[in-house]
């Protein structure tokens, strides 16, 4: 894909003043010039926008543009890191010089002579929602608006919003690569409130990915106003939540976010090379049920998670991390990959030109497992069936969790009967693999909503999991019982 006309970076190869490789190399030999291990050149332009529909009117709209270039020196475990939103000469240099200020004495490295890789091609489209008539977006925004106000009475208040943005990078580094991307984004939303005899509760849905206003083509904002007037009416006679051990089944999709927060970020290299992480010294054990397989998988289509090339320059690929309830690897960036003498996966990431790279998920998974859904959850006596996830609190150091639900239901005889509220998760994210007992056959992937926070820097993740059974987990409920 290559950038819209009107929001396209100068400094990219289709740009007004494009960064080739001569100026690179000079930079990258400013940055190595007191030594070290490795440099690059992180090129980033970003414009973004917003509008959000609330109480019959556009209540906001905005629109903005952030440019700069961010210069790394790494000198063994030690990294040096400046950036600028100011691309002339002068400005650039003096970041260069000042990353370059991590290492020591004279540097004996050069640049190796650069030339562009070759990268996947994920999420190329034919227009971007940025170029889109306001009026347009406008009208999505308060169609979803309308039609939940009028799917049921009892709902007193209906807001959507929309967020877009196109980020244009492009990367050199000292051992020759030079990378571009063009990655788009949007997420659309709709958040309603429902009320009766005094009780309220609230109900949301939404979705996107790196994709075009096509993406309403299948499905519309009234279907996604229709979902989320569903499970606030549902809600609304909901029954105090249980409290204690229970089966619990996560529906699939959106549950994966337990395993994302849970597992995948002690899954991230950086904590297992500093030791932090409940995985770290594990490859090659057992860390969960046989049924397990865990993925991160940066190659599906359009998806929110999916990249064509890492922060570093790196393709991201499907990384296999767990498989068979075997620990086999780990996501790694640059810096990660060389401490155990591996390559990188191309999970090195970063919020905008002003952060450090990390290693970071892209869209991690569980996959498929023999079971029916409605097998599973015939098979519960008596236990909750969580269907969507709210806020969540994670240990990486060992796995400890709590997450709420925000829809949630009661299984009784192995059938999903009565909403449930104040509902809460409690256990611990190697423990819960372990105790995977049916895994269904029908997994899902989350449709475009979550975002990552990790160190400060936010990035856009996918998640997914098929149905699951996990034989007991702690309940934390109003209701003993």
């Amino acid at each position: 894909m290559t950038a819209s006309a009107h929001y396209r970076a100068p400094f990219g190869p289709q740009g007004a003043n494009p960064i080739d490789a001569a100026t690179a190399t000079k930079l990258l030999s400013i940055a190595l010039s007191r030594g070290g291990d490795h440099a690059d050149l992180f090129f980033e332009y970003r414009a973004a926008g917003g509008l959000v529909f609330d109480e019959g009117i556009l209540k906001s709209a905005s629109r903005g543009v952030s440019m700069g270039v961010g210069v790394r020196v790494q000198a063994g475990d030690a990294t040096g890191y400046a950036y600028v939103e100011d691309l002339e000469w002068d400005s650039m240099k003096r970041a260069a010089e000042t990353a370059a200020q991590i290492a020591a004495g004279g540097g004996s490295l050069k640049p190796t002579q650069i030339a562009p890789v070759s990268i996947a091609r994920r999420y190329e489209l034919g227009s971007v929602s940025l170029d889109a008539p306001g009026p347009m977006k406008r009208e999505l925004l308060e169609r979803a608006a309308k039609a939940a106000s009028s799917f049921d009475k009892r709902i007193i208040k209906s807001e959507a919003s929309f967020a877009e943005e196109i980020r244009e990078v492009l990367l050199f580094t000292a051992d020759g690569k030079m990378a571009h991307d063009v990655q788009p984004l949007l997420r659309f939303g709709v958040r309603v409130i429902a009320e009766q005899d005094g009780k309220r509760q609230e109900g949301s849905s939404g979705g996107g990915g790196r994709t075009t206003l096509a993406y309403f083509d299948t499905l519309s904002p009234e279907v996604h106003a229709k979902r989320a007037v569903d499970q606030a009416i549902m809600m609304l006679d909901a029954r105090e939540a249980p409290a204690g051990q229970f089966e619990v089944v996560l529906a699939p999709g959106d549950s994966g976010i337990l395993l994302h927060e849970a597992v995948g970020h002690g899954l991230e290299a950086d904590f297992n090379r500093k030791g932090t992480s409940n995985y770290s010294g594990q490859i090659g054990k057992v860390v969960a049920s046989e049924l397990c397989t865990v993925v991160d998988d940066a190659t599906l289509l359009q998806s929110r998670g999916s990249i064509n090339v890492d922060d570093e320059g790196n393709e991201p690929m499907r990384s296999v991390l767990i498989e068979k309830g075997n620990l086999v690897g780990y996501m790694h960036d640059r810096h990660s990959a060389k401490h155990f003498g591996l390559q990188p996966t191309g999970n090195g990431r970063r919020e905008s030109f002003a952060a450090v790279p990390m290693p970071r998920m892209t869209n991690t998974m569980l996959l498929a497992g023999p079971h029916d859904p409605d097998e599973i959850v015939r098979s519960v006596k008596r236990g909750v069936f969580a269907k969507k996830f709210g806020g969540g609190q994670v240990d990486i150091a060992n796995g400890d969790f709590v997450f709420s639900l925000t829809e949630s239901y009661l299984i009784e005889d192995g059938k999903i009967t009565s909403p449930l509220k104040g509902v809460n998760l409690i256990g611990n994210g190697p423990d819960v693999m372990r105790r995977v007992s049916m895994l269904g056959n029908d997994v899902e992937v989350s449709d475009g909503i979550w975002t990552c926070g990790k160190d400060g820097q936010s990035v856009p993740v996918g998640v997914g999991c098929p149905t699951i059974k996990i034989d007991s987990i702690t309940v934390g409920g109003t209701k003993v019982g």
